[in-house]
């Protein structure tokens, strides 16, 4: 089961995105803008926001883990995970299989 301390960004970027998005609907209306295309502004300014809140969102509780040999890209990228997977992940990215 998900952590309910999860949910908490991702409410939130909902909330910013949506207060957002009303306060430009709110000044587009002020210029007379079409109901139409007030609605697919807000609605494009509703999606953005949201796009890059949860991306922030998810790069903060995101761990990654990389090979310290220099030249190698291995990575290992973890979301919401405990403290003792981490280490594990840690240890298996230290010594995975290199190429020569």
């Amino acid at each position: 089961m998900k952590d309910p301390r999860h949910r908490i960004p991702t409410v939130g970027a909902v909330a910013v995105s949506a207060a957002l998005s009303i306060a430009i609907g709110v000044r587009l209306t002020a210029y007379g803008v079409p109901p139409a295309l007030l609605v697919a502004c807000t609605a494009s300014c509703l999606a953005t926001f949201s796009s890059l809140l949860f991306r922030l969102a998810g790069a903060w509780s995101t761990t990654t883990h990389r090979c310290t040999r220099p030249g190698c890209d291995f990575r290992v990228s973890l979301t919401h995970a405990t403290p003792a997977d981490s280490r594990r992940w840690q240890e298996i990215a230290a010594r995975h299989p290199h190429r020569n």
